[in-house]
This record gives C-alpha cells, sequence and structure tokens, in this order.
C-alpha cells in the first residue's frame, strides 16, 4: 500500500508541474513514473524467489565449522560473510550486484548528464557550461527540471542485468583465480584478472542502454523517448550502432575496472583487513577506487561519447553540403577526430564530472552490493542454523 500510494504521489506531482513542460520534460517524467512502479511492485517478488536456498548436508557441516571455535556466538551476532558456505552464491552476487547497479546509476544519472553534455567537441553556445552546478541550473532552468533524467528508464532497464553478470563473475573468478596464485591469501592480479573477464559481459549487456542513453542526454536531442531513439537507430544506422564503441568501451573499462578492482581490494586489505561488514570502508575505498580510475580512463571515455552520439553537426567537413556529415567509426578516428578539434585538452573535456560522478557512484555501488550480499548471506547462515538444530532435536 505504502509503495501504491508513493507511486500516486509521484504521479500527481509530476502531473501538477505543468502541461507546458515540452517533449523532453513530458519524457523523462514518464520515465521516472516508469522505473519507479516497476521497482516498488516487484521488488519484494524478486527478493522472495533469489534468497538463497538452505543447503544440503555438507553445508551445515560446513557451518559447524564456522561456527564451533565461537560457543558463544548468540543468533543476534555478526557473522563474517567472507567465511560463510557459499551453497547459493550466485543467486546472492546477482540479486545484490542487480540492484547496487541499479541504484547506482540512478541515484547519480543527473551528473552522468552533465558529463555527457560537458563531453561534447563543440557545443551550442547554450549549452556550454562552466562546472556541473552550473550545467545542472542552467539545464533546468531552459529545459525543464526532468531534463536531466532523461533516458533513465533505458539505464535502469540495462544496468540490472549488466551488474548481475558483472558482480557475479567477478566473485566467482576472484576466488577461483586467488585459489591458484596465491592460495589462502588476497592475490591483487587476480582481482585485476576477474574484473577485466567481467567487464567483457557487463560492457556486452550495457552498451546499447548506452548508447540510448547518451542520445536522449545531448542538447536538443531529436527523440521523443526511448522507444523512439530505439527506433531511429535501427532503422536509420542499422544494429550494428548500437555496439559501435563496444570496443572503446572495452579498451576504457577493461583498465578502468582492473585498476578499480585493485585499489578497492587494496583499501579494503588496509581499511577492513577482517573483511567484516562495514559500511564506511566499503564507501571509502569504493569513492577513492571510483576517482582514480576515473581519472585516468577520461580520453577514452570522451572518445566513447563521441562514438555513441555521433555529432553529426560538429563532425561536417567545411568543404561539405549542407546536409552531408562524417561518421565516426572506430576508435582511432574518434581520436583523430578529437585530437583535430580540441587538441590534447580536448581528451580531458568532462574530467571533472566524470570523476564527481564515479566517486559517489562506486561508493554507493559498493555499499549497496555489500549491504545485500552481507543480509542475503546472514539469512542463509541463520536458517542452516535454524535446519541443523532441528535435524538434531
Amino acid at each position: 500500500m505504502e509503495a501504491d500510494g508513493f507511486v500516486r504521489k509521484r504521479r500527481m506531482t509530476a502531473e501538477n508541474a505543468g502541461s507546458d513542460a515540452g517533449v523532453a520534460g513530458a519524457s523523462a517524467g514518464a520515465e521516472v513514473r516508469w522505473f519507479g512502479g516497476r521497482f516498488w511492485g516487484v521488488s519484494e517478488s524478486i527478493v522472495n524467489s533469489l534468497t538463497p536456498r538452505i543447503g544440503g548436508e555438507s553445508q551445515l557441516q560446513r557451518v559447524d565449522a564456522v561456527c564451533a571455535p565461537q560457543d558463544a556466538l548468540t543468533e543476534d551476532s555478526e557473522p563474517d560473510y567472507e567465511g560463510l558456505p557459499q551453497g547459493a552464491s550466485t543467486s546472492t552476487h546477482m540479486l545484490a550486484g542487480a540492484v547496487a547497479g541499479i541504484m547506482e546509476h540512478c541515484v547519480m544519472f543527473p551528473v552522468d548528464c552533465v558529463k555527457t553534455r560537458m563531453q561534447s567537441l563543440q557545443p551550442d553556445p547554450a549549452a556550454r557550461y562552466k562546472n556541473v552546478m552550473d550545467a545542472l541550473r542552467r539545464i533546468v532552468a531552459a529545459e525543464g527540471v526532468w531534463r536531466p533524467l532523461r533516458g533513465l528508464n533505458a539505464t535502469a532497464v540495462g544496468a540490472g542485468p549488466a551488474h548481475a553478470l558483472y558482480f557475479a563473475t567477478y566473485e566467482k573468478l576472484k576466488r577461483t583465480l586467488s585459489d591458484t596464485i596465491h592460495p589462502g591469501a588476497n592475490s591483487h592480479l587476480a582481482n585485476g584478472a576477474a574484473g577485466c573477464v567481467a567487464t567483457l559481459l557487463h560492457d556486452a549487456a550495457m552498451n546499447p542502454a548506452e548508447v540510448v542513453k547518451q542520445r536522449m542526454q545531448m542538447y536538443k536531442s531529436p527523440y521523443r523517448g526511448v522507444l523512439d531513439c530505439v527506433r531511429t537507430v535501427w532503422q536509420r544506422e542499422g544494429p550494428a550502432a548500437f555496439y559501435r564503441s563496444y570496443a572503446t568501451q572495452l579498451t576504457m573499462n577493461v583498465p578502468f575496472q582492473a585498476l578499480h578492482f585493485m585499489t578497492y581490494e587494496h583499501l579494503q586489505e588496509q581499511l577492513n583487513p577482517h573483511r567484516l561488514y562495514n559500511p564506511s570502508s566499503h564507501m571509502l575505498s569504493g569513492a577513492l577506487a571510483g576517482a582514480i580510475a576515473a581519472a585516468a580512463t577520461t580520453p577514452l571515455d570522451v572518445c566513447k561519447t563521441l562514438l555513441n552520439t555521433q555529432e553529426f553537426h560538429t563532425l561536417r567537413s567545411p568543404g561539405q553540403k549542407q546536409g552531408a556529415h562524417i561518421r565516426i567509426s572506430g576508435l582511432l578516428h574518434a581520436f583523430r577526430t578529437v585530437y583535430r578539434l580540441g587538441g590534447l585538452q580536448g581528451f580531458f573535456r568532462g574530467v571533472q564530472a566524470r570523476v564527481i560522478y564515479q566517486m559517489p557512484s562506486t561508493a554507493i555501488s559498493w555499499s549497496v552490493y555489500e549491504f545485500f550480499k552481507y543480509g542475503l548471506t546472514k539469512h542463509q547462515h541463520n536458517n542452516m542454523k535454524v535446519q541443523h538444530m532441528k535435524a538434531e532435536v
């Protein structure tokens, strides 16, 4: 009932904001209401269906092994979830990762919109911004309060499965490779390699959503909504357009995620050596890891944005007719175009917005992921203890 009331309240607020908000504002408002309704409507069923199942006898024995040295441990004690049984770890990691990814992208979406605008090579005079706050203020004042949220539902749809694959793959490979490279201890090489492989799956699921999102974020975007954008891109440029930046995305995200995971795990060793559930350490480690990786990979992000948006009005050559345009077809072409139009400085357009976006984004992602991972694993742990006690009776 509370969820339905929340959705109705948001709908009434959006409708009362004014009927003259324009196509972009109406589209973004509908996307927010769409996402809110879906999220509240299915969250309970997802949690119930993906809650880790009670394990078999071998898992109960592992619980005994974990709990045996701590006879004084009560049901309210905080278990070390890194050492708990992993009977349903894949579903736990996938659910926690999906929620973390959706939260990360949706909370930080307005800043992501600003980043896309600021990475434009030759923006319209009305879309030249001094900094992140100036951009947000001017976008809201000139284009409506909902404009920075346009494309949100495309991101939410892509972020869920992409981050589910991302975290589940990372956790599985991290353990497997660490046991091979450095048995019984953390391996930075294993963390980096696991992050690289996880990125391949994440970007394969997320890249089409990125294309749609960034085209809708651009100044004077011609698309009425997400479906209109998908249909128009498919008809005019073909399905390959949704993966035109995939190679660049991987070229950027593989080093980004390798550096991100290695930094996060290293900071966790320093701040949280026993790997207990510690929200402050997860947030601080995630924020610092995201900032370092974001700053180092900004040039590739600028090229990725150019490949996704295909700034036709910017890329027209002086000798071409008014209707003609150049199509950026690959990473090297994007690099040459950025250098030709902006010089070396052009590769760091939007670096401030990118770092400001990534710091809270990765902090949110890791803290939400670790929270759900801890809660689901503790629930599994307690269920196994209850079942074992019943079996003994």
